[in-house]
């Protein structure tokens, strides 16, 4: 045969081959563009991975014949311990009923471990051949916040009042109020402020100080369930900018006697209280205290003992705003240093201070962020952080030297990187993901000498039908670098035009643009790609893990800033020829909703369809702790609140606009998009309208699948 026509043959067949297996990608249905990156089509990792307090050992669950196990792994020399197999923890547990896998460990201490089933809490001690089980303390059925330390302290609450269960297995009454809107024990301010909670238990557990929120004085606000007949209203405390906000002290109880201190906190009821600390040696509090206006922040110390005001450490002021978001972290050792992390320079970064208000070093400076100190290495003086110093668009490990402010990289590899670090510091589980990796999960000894592969994940979305995905990077009008990503359509052809859909949020502390796996950072933006829609999502001036200058730039004014930023990816998009642009859509949720209703209605001409779900429409109706942060008080700042208003712009509107809101919604309440809703049909506006009952802020679980189809065919019916 001759050569040439027998290579041509093997070309030909390569062809039909290659053309075959792109025939068989498959597309995504809408329940796995929307939820599974999330069950079905997440990378697979290492399950329930913690590290055993005092040792090297990395614990986590695996399946052996099909059972779930609990093994541990040794550092440095990778030796495997099968510690638990669920056929053993059924036999010893006294229950009616067999486990089907094994529950979620947590650490007492080395060797000590307990979990939760049901009201019955089990404690585990390590024994030669693995542990052993047994009942230690019940909880109420109706318990939440549950909280474990250390030194074997069990905090609950029921409703708004708290319990503790100490050592001696003995059950104490905190709080006895009668009232539900004086609530002890749980977040204040709305989860501002860094705040997730309000039980602080002392270093050696013999304290504990809580929170204690007065809201009486809130005005009501009715969330109406739905789903009884007749419709039942539950009245909660909601805090409107520029209205009545609640009032927090901090308490601190103390087990041995039963007596509660108030901590002496001062200054107008008003204000804010957070970042709390205890010092190592438990007599002093520290707490961040910010007044209503956000733009002053005391750190002070108090006697843990009698509650009275010590002194004030320092103070930061701003012009726009201070927003301390964590507590204080002590040198090991040390009850007179600690690390303070503060955005004075421009960045959140680490200052070095003595407990008399003295700064001793800056540790990290730069046009980057720290984001959270993860981990410390006593012996060789130094903590381990994440921090954004590589690139915006990744996060990486680093130690930081506290006597010098010597930084090291600990990880590798571009990408985001989460980690988890043993008690000693001497190795940490890195698990992280790139635009090009699936994910990887590697356990490094942090001085570098150390690294070993535990699982690099397959590849969950190699048999689908993918899209071209371009990241991209604009300039401001103030030359500031924007960050986004253009995915192209499936089978993208250069020479047709194709309609647009930006996706959005924009606002403070999110970021939607990461070197991260998936690439597109969304399947529903993928699904999109697959049936013909060019995708652009981009992070405007206001988002998060920038700076402080960039997040600032829209105060006083939200929506405004934003607005340009996006509006410059409009531009953009309209630039390129393959781009048809009198068929150009936006949506994007909560913050997104009013960056989407704000575009709709302030810039008509720009989107022909627009789907804004949860919107804030009218920033006088948002809550005072957000709200007030960034757009000061609606008395000071009336011009501004007006233009953002976005009940002042309907009539302008041109395009389709669909709006969608949970019922439920505690969050951006129900009444936003009421109120636009009646100021449509006042000015005979069209607007369509959805509402998903039961549903509080967000759409969640199996009916966000019914949202996202939702969505879509509101696209496909006005913008194809």
């Amino acid at each position: 045969m001759n050569i040439l026509k027998q290579t041509g043959l093997v070309l030909f067949a390569a062809t039909i081959l290659t053309n075959t297996a792109d025939a068989q990608k498959k597309q995504y249905t809408m329940a796995e563009a929307t939820n599974g990156i999330y069950t079905t089509l997440a990378p697979e990792g290492i399950k329930s991975a913690s590290w055993e307090p005092g040792t090297n050992k990395l614990y986590h669950v695996v399946k052996v014949n099909n059972e779930d196990a609990w093994v541990s792994v040794r550092f440095p020399d990778v030796v495997t311990d099968t510690v638990l197999r669920l056929f053993e923890l059924n036999k010893q547990l006294d229950r009616s009923k067999n486990l089907n896998s094994l529950p979620t460990m947590h650490w007492i201490s080395k060797g000590l471990v307990w979990m939760k089933l049901g009201e019955q809490l089990y404690q585990g001690v390590a024994t030669g051949d693995g542990y052993m089980w047994s009942k230690w303390v019940t909880v109420p059925k109706d318990a939440e916040n549950l909280t474990v330390d250390k030194n074997q302290n069990v905090v609950y609450t029921v409703a708004n009042n708290l319990y503790v269960i100490g050592r001696d297995k003995k059950t104490h009454t905190v709080t006895s109020d009668k009232n539900e809107h004086i609530i002890n024990g749980q977040s204040v301010h709305r989860n501002e402020f860094g705040i997730s909670g309000g039980i602080f238990l002392s270093p050696q557990g013999n304290y504990l100080a809580y929170y204690h929120m007065d809201e009486t004085m809130v005005a009501d606000y009715p969330v109406v369930d739905w789903s009884v007949t007749p419709a039942t209203p539950k009245e909660i405390k909601y805090p409107m900018a520029g209205g009545v906000s609640h009032q927090v002290k901090l308490h601190v109880y103390n087990p041995s006697n039963a007596r509660t201190t108030i901590i002496n906190t001062q200054g107008p009821a008003e204000q804010y209280l957070t970042c709390v600390t205890w010092s190592p040696d438990e007599q002093f509090i520290y707490i961040a205290i910010l007044n209503r206006e956000q733009d002053h922040m005391w750190l002070n110390q108090y006697n843990a003992q009698t509650g009275e005001f010590v002194k004030t450490l320092f103070e930061e002021t701003s012009d726009k705003y201070v927003e301390p978001l964590n507590q204080l972290t002590f040198i090991p050792g040390s009850n007179d240093r600690f690390i303070w992390r503060s955005q004075r320079d421009g960045y959140m970064h680490m200052y070095l201070y003595n407990t008399d208000g003295k700064m001793l070093k800056q540790l990290t400076k730069g046009e980057w962020v720290v984001n959270s100190i993860e981990g410390v290495i006593e012996n060789d003086h130094k903590f381990i952080i994440t921090g954004s110093k590589e690139s915006p668009l990744e996060e990486h490990a680093y130690t930081v030297d506290w006597r010098n402010g010597k930084m090291k990289m600990i990880d590798a590899g571009a990408g985001w990187h989460s980690i988890s670090v043993n008690e000693s510091g001497s190795f940490m589980l890195d698990v992280y993901s790139s635009n090009d990796i699936a994910k990887r999960t590697v356990v490094r000894s942090t001085d570098g000498k150390n690294s070993h592969l535990l699982k690099e994940s397959e590849n969950t979305l190699a048999d689908y039908e993918r899209p071209e995905i371009r990241d991209v990077t604009l300039k401001a009008d103030d030359g500031t670098a924007l960050y986004g990503k253009l995915i192209l359509p499936v089978n993208y052809d250069a020479n047709k035009k194709y309609p647009v859909i930006v996706y959005l949020y924009n606002g403070p502390h999110v970021q939607l643009i990461r070197n991260a796996f998936p690439s597109s950072r969304n399947l529903w933006y993928e699904y999109l790609a697959q049936h013909g829609y060019i995708v652009f999502t981009m992070d405007g001036r206001g988002s998060g893990n920038r700076g402080l200058a960039y997040e600032q730039a829209t105060f006083g004014k939200l929506g405004t800033v934003e607005m340009e930023d996006q509006l410059k990816g409009v531009e953009y998009l309209k630039s390129l020829p393959f781009v048809d642009g009198n068929r150009m859509g936006v949506h994007g949720w909560s913050f997104g909703g009013f960056m989407t209703t704000s575009l709709m209605m302030r810039h008509p001409d720009v989107f022909k369809v627009g789907v804004a779900g949860g919107p804030v429409i009218d920033w006088n109706m948002y809550e005072i702790m957000y709200t007030e942060r960034y757009m000061d008080s609606p008395e000071k700042n009336k011009a501004g609140y007006d233009a953002n208003n976005l009940i002042n712009h309907v009539d302008r509107l041109k395009g389709k606009l669909l709006i969608i809101h949970g019922a439920q919604d505690d969050v951006v309440v129900w009444q936003h998009s009421m109120k636009l809703i009646r100021k449509s049909v006042e000015v005979g506006k069209q607007i369509d309208y959805f509402v998903y009952p039961s549903h509080p802020h967000n759409v969640r679980g199996k009916d966000r699948v019914h949202l996202m189809q939702k969505i879509t065919d509101y696209f496909d019916l006005y913008l194809k």
